[in-house]
């Protein structure tokens, strides 16, 4: 099952925010609840096995699978990795037989966030499942980084990716991953030491070049353990024989690949209890497993602009609200929901962030398409964004685009135009408003929080603090794609790490506060101390961010994106001081 945010499949179950949210909260523990959510969901329908997480580090905002990424840092995706264990259990695997743990997929190996733009050649597709072309320096520290933790943390399953992977300067040029038998059999099973078995992606050995038979011998001499074939399956079971029989494939090639498959099924307890166990059905869509995505979708809100204190609410204002994902828990939820693109509307149960809004209490009128009077009403708050797409379907050139359609806009410049105003993006990426930023208050990305709209409104109202921060970049103009923290040129609208606070006291005191926490931070670094050099770090973030405010240029930057880099890597002490120099160059 492609439980990718949630039992998602399942109309009813408790959908997550995507990966891209989990990884704005900055939460490792967030990302293990909502997977451990997940796990006993799908495994009360009887399933054992998910097709996540998605470990792609996404590096262009034109791919439409985007939100798939927990975002463009391949440390911010090891640090959300904690998601394994909350699907899995114990790395060793002796959980697997519980009634609420799945096996995992680590997906799509290698560089699927790194395909370049206008190299994909299936159908429509712009960018998905097209060519990622790298150094093999740029390939290990980006691409390949993720993989190794997954490995270490017990992964049971890894599924290649649809691309191809072009290392400049061997030579070779594009190797299609499904017949890349250096990197699944050199780098992942034999020198990461992977252990558990590779499964194709859907029909995926049909796009690599040659014949069936070609295919076939090629996939599973490159590593590949299990075909997924849905409607060749009769095909391609007469194709393997006849090719172990003819001696192109090993019977040893074949015993491994069982034997890797058969110690899963074994750790899941598939041979001692054969039927599912559907006992744990009743906490489907619970409200004690709606809690963590409410927390999740909470945590995921990031507070990019917040000019006059617009945010919080305060439940005594007269709140107008508009646009066009303010109430469609369809678009809130994305694509991978119910269906494989999503749709909108009514489509599961759930809370949109309209209806969040009004269980607070507040005074709300609503109207869509703001053609309602905006007379006598103290705030704004319009809700705009996109419609679900997923894969190489929402690909920026197939039919999408990073611009606001002009009915959201419109509601922009008409609310924000008549009071103060918050305008809310609930998207799977960055969406360009930068034409229209100076006519907006207050700026939230909200990313797609999943069915709990009353965490939106938690943050919107005050009930928790804003603490989410940029998991990508947020760039100011299409042309400036692909745009990633620790490019030599960077300047977007909002830096990779860019996160306002609310309800939280921004410490003062400039450069001599600065000096001090670097002191501090040294001293964490030194000893070890995750939770005080984090504490420290944010510290100096809060500080270097409220004088950047809306003055942000690339000389702040690029030091400001690094240092949460340099955060998420333990280097507490270089991170204060990149903020420090963001600080000296406002």
């Amino acid at each position: 099952m492609d439980a990718v945010h949630g039992h998602n499949n399942l109309v009813g179950a408790t959908i997550m925010p995507h990966n891209i949210g989990i990884g704005a909260t900055r939460d490792p523990q967030v990302a293990y609840e909502t997977g451990k959510v997940t796990a006993a969901e799908v495994r009360a329908t009887g399933i054992p096995w998910d097709f996540a997480p998605c470990l792609c580090v996404t590096r262009d905002e034109r791919w439409g699978r985007t939100y798939e990424s927990f975002g463009e840092d391949p440390a911010l995706v090891e640090s959300m990795e904690t998601v394994i264990q909350g699907l899995q259990g114990a790395p060793s695997g002796k959980d697997l037989k519980r009634n609420d743990k799945v096996l995992a997929t680590a997906k799509h190996f290698v560089g699927d966030g790194g395909t370049e733009y206008g190299s994909s050649t299936t159908g429509t597709y712009t960018i998905d499942q097209g060519i990622t072309k790298v150094t093999r320096r740029e390939l290990e520290a980006v691409h390949l980084a993720p993989y190794q933790d997954a490995v270490d943390r017990g992964v049971g399953t890894v599924m290649p990716s649809y691309s191809s992977l072009d290392i400049l300067g061997d030579s070779e040029g594009p190797v299609k991953m499904h017949a890349d038998a250096v990197m699944i059999n050199g780098v992942l099973k034999d020198r990461m030491g992977f252990d558990g078995f590779v499964i194709s992606d859907w029909q995926a050995i049909d796009q690599i070049p040659g014949d069936y038979a070609s295919d076939v011998r090629t996939s599973v001499n490159a590593g590949l353990d299990m075909i997924m074939v849905p409607y060749a399956y009769k095909d391609f079971h007469r194709t393997l024989s006849d090719e172990v029989t003819a001696g192109r494939i090993s019977g040893k090639r074949i015993d491994d690949a069982v034997s890797r498959i058969l110690t899963q099924k074994f750790k899941l307890g598939l041979f001692e209890k054969p039927y599912a166990d559907t006992s744990g059905a009743s906490a489907i869509g619970s409200a004690k497993h709606r809690a963590v995505a409410r927390e999740a979708a909470a945590e995921s809100q990031v507070l990019l602009k917040n000019a006059g204190g617009v945010l919080p609410l305060k439940k005594s204002q007269k709140v107008y609200v508009a646009g066009s994902n303010a109430d469609d828990i369809g678009n809130q939820t994305g694509g991978w929901t119910i269906t494989w693109q999503g749709s909108s509307g009514k489509i599961t149960d759930g809370t949109t962030i309209l209806e969040g809004m009004r269980k607070t209490g507040s005074v709300v009128t609503y109207s869509k398409d703001a053609s309602a009077p905006t007379d006598g009403h103290d705030v704004g708050v319009v809700v705009v964004g996109e419609t679900p797409y997923a894969e190489g379907v929402g690909d920026v050139g197939n039919g999408n685009d990073l611009v606001l359609s002009a009915a959201d806009r419109a509601a922009v410049d008409k609310v924000c135009g008549a009071m103060k105003c918050a305008v809310l993006i609930v998207s799977g990426r960055p969406q360009l408003v930068g034409d229209q930023l100076g006519g907006i208050d207050a700026l939230v990305a909200s990313w797609l929080p999943g069915t709990e709209g009353d965490g939106v409104a938690d943050v919107l109202y005050g009930k928790r603090a804003f603490t989410g921060q940029l998991p990508l970049t947020w760039p100011k103009t299409e042309a400036q794609l692909p745009i990633n923290v620790g490019d030599s040129s960077y300047d977007p609208q909002f830096p990779y790490g860019w996160g306002l606070t609310t309800l939280t006291s921004v410490p003062g005191g400039g450069t001599s506060a600065l000096k001090a926490l670097a002191v501090a931070a040294a001293v964490a670094e030194k000893a070890g101390s995750e939770t005080a050099g984090r504490a420290i770090v944010t510290k100096a973030r809060l500080l270097v961010q409220q004088k950047m405010g809306q003055t942000i240029t690339a000389a702040s930057a690029k030091p400001f994106a690094d240092a949460d880099h340099l955060l998420l890597t333990r280097r507490y002490g270089q991170a204060v001081a990149k903020l420090t120099e963001a600080y000296r160059a406002v």
